[in-house]
């Protein structure tokens, strides 16, 4: 029996090469592997001694040669086949173990141009295929993970399962096929081409879940490749059950908002809309505010902060029960606190992804896909909040610094809310929140409930334009005295008539910030 190996990762190899020697197959290896090998006592043939021709071209042709995928091609139960072998002296290959040029790594570090091309693997991809498409007979790994399992069954059973031979051959295309996609997306966004006609998608299994939307759907968390940088791939789990598909979204809702601000800033989040906003001079009474948006609707909530974790707001939060908790970090006296919590999900975002007292988005520029049947919807994320240069002033009265103040924080905080969406704030808080009505004066009505006597004085943002000055009637008699919206309505010159009249100031942004 004949092994070949090349690898880039030689993680495990070493083991898995003596395994193999050890149940006396011979070894064939390229030059990096094969050198591996020898420096630990493994002797292996190169490839050059099997092919009877040097590598060409600086090593990019080795084994691109017909005496290695000829042995690796053949069918063993087909007699034409076996007699070209023999004519030919070529001796077949019973097992392929190969893993690929690190492109990946190398282009998320930087690498570019002719440097980076030369990261682009040829043979270990062939290898990877050929063997895969020939897994009746041959055994690929693509995976060091694998190398334990493979071995074990040669030593129960003298030979690896079909089952398990054809669960390897689908590893190695899909491995081969995330590579390609890696590599045309790169070669895509270099080339400036931002929507190309086709899009490969390549996805890593993070892990299971507990369950989907409902107990009775199954499900799991996969990685895009070349975005595993962003918050919910890189977060550590510090304490708590495994999360289910629901908390996943929430969790990554309240990320994505507390790091959109640069004050400290909290947000409780529930069905991925927030209860509650607030930004402070500290995290500790950021929360508190938050909290205090929508005390009832917290209760079984995620908290998402942009600071540390202290012992005072793990203290904070002990009245209340959430589901998880996810924060750039965690002080050691709040940890033992937050963990007499049992099923409290505690996630920390790795310190990497804070730059100074400001929290970066590890994905900020990815795409956003949407599930439709038959296919995905792709477009670029909702991430620039309009420079507030280009508001307007639309009605008589401007609005006050600590309204305008308030108004900028609000447009911040509406873009997180389902539409229609609104937001009333004060004091850099959301009082009240209106999300995901069917019509926008519904969710103003449902904002002034929420905030009852604080929407007095309070400021409102909507997600798009009125289409009626019914909404902004609702807010003015609640005691809201300024509104930031994106205009662009037929009827905006009544909105603007109806907010003079109830004295009120409103800003137009020019942009909305729809949220399905």
């Amino acid at each position: 029996m004949r092994a070949l190996l090349s690898v880039s990762d030689l993680t495990g190899l070493v083991a898995f090469a003596r395994g193999l020697r050890d149940l006396g197959w011979e070894l064939i290896a390229t030059d990096g592997t094969r050198a591996a090998l020898l420096s630990d006592g493994i002797p292996a043939r190169s490839v050059e001694e099997v092919t009877g021709s040097p590598a060409l071209l600086g090593g990019r042709v080795k084994t691109l040669h017909p005496r290695i995928h000829a042995a690796i091609l053949a069918r063993r139960d087909d007699e034409a086949h076996r007699a070209e072998l023999a004519r030919e002296e070529i001796e077949p290959i019973d097992l392929v173990a190969v893993n690929l040029y690190a492109f990946g790594r190398a282009a998320a570090a930087g690498t570019q141009g002719a440097e980076l091309h030369e990261q682009i693997d040829i043979g270990g991809v062939a290898l990877l295929r050929a063997a895969a498409k020939n897994h009746d007979a041959v055994v690929v790994v693509s995976r060091p993970g694998r190398y334990g399992a493979v071995l074990d069954e040669l030593r129960e059973r003298g030979s690896v399962s079909l089952e398990t031979r054809r669960t390897l051959a689908a590893e190695a295309f899909s491995h081969t096929a995330a590579y390609d996609a890696a590599i045309a997306a790169k070669l895509t966004a270099d080339a400036g081409v931002r929507f190309p006609e086709e899009m490969t998608l390549a996805l890593r299994k993070v892990r299971d879940l507990r369950y989907g939307e409902n107990p009775h759907q199954q499900a799991a968390f996969y990685a895009l490749r070349g975005e595993e940088s962003g918050a919910m791939v890189a977060a550590e789990q510090v304490h708590g059950k495994a999360a289910s598909f629901n908390n996943v979204l929430d969790i990554n809702a309240a990320w994505r908002i507390v790091s959109d601000f640069g004050q400290p800033t909290v947000a409780i989040v529930k069905h991925q809309n927030p209860c509650g906003i607030a930004s402070e001079s500290s995290i500790t009474p950021a929360y508190r505010r938050a909290f205090m948006c929508d005390s009832v609707s917290a209760f079984g909530g995620i908290v998402g902060a942009n600071r540390r974790v202290t012992k005072e707001l793990a203290e904070a939060m002990q009245d209340t029960f959430y589901e998880a908790i996810i924060a750039p970090g965690y002080d050691e006296d709040a940890l033992p606190l937050l963990r007499q919590r049992k099923n409290l999900e505690i996630l920390s975002v790795p310190d990497a992804l804070v730059d100074g007292r400001h929290v970066r988005r590890g994905d900020a520029k990815a795409f956003d896909f949407k599930r439709v049947s038959g296919g995905l919807l792709v477009q670029t994320p909702d991430e620039s909040v309009t420079e507030e240069g280009n508001f307007k002033v639309v009605t008589e009265r401007t609005p006050t610094l600590e309204e305008l103040t308030d108004l900028l924080f609000a447009w911040r905080c509406v873009r997180h809310v389902t539409s229609n969406a609104i937001v009333l704030a004060k004091g850099l808080a959301t009082v009240g929140v209106g999300p995901g009505q069917l019509s926008r004066v519904v969710a103003v009505e449902v904002a002034v409930r929420k905030a009852g006597e604080n929407a007095h004085l309070a400021v409102m943002a909507s997600d798009a334009y009125f289409p009626f000055p019914d909404g902004i009637e609702v807010a003015a008699r609640a005691g809201v005295t300024a509104i930031i919206q994106p205009g662009g309505s037929l009827r905006d010159s009544m909105m603007i008539e109806t907010a003079n009249r109830h004295r009120m100031a409103m800003l137009f942004t020019g942009r909305r910030h729809f949220k399905h």
